[in-house]
């Protein structure tokens, strides 16, 4: 199953944001957030550091593994920033 995306821009709230992640990954377990541009990527990577905090008390390790994707648009091809969340496996004792 494709895991929810979560479209970030320069002018999004890192709060707001990390409220939707947390939000999605407490009901499905993993999300996808993708940014395009420097400052949609700074938003991103400020609202999964407060989303880590937001999802911990659940008891949720939440990890981050990024990867690049391409959009077309009427101006052509741009670079992405994707970042794929989901909760780390437990660590065996």
């Amino acid at each position: 199953m494709e895991s929810e995306i979560l479209k970030v821009s320069g002018q999004s709230s890192p709060k707001m944001v990390a409220g939707a992640i947390a939000s999605v990954v407490r009901r499905d377990g993993g999300v996808s957030v993708q940014a395009v541009g420097a400052g949609a990527v700074n938003q991103a990577v400020k609202a999964i550091a407060i989303a880590r905090d937001y999802v911990a008390p659940n008891g949720i390790d939440l990890v981050s593994v990024p990867s690049f994707f391409k959009i077309e648009t009427d101006d052509g091809t741009k670079t992405g920033i994707r970042f794929l969340l989901e909760p780390r496996a437990p660590h065996e004792a």
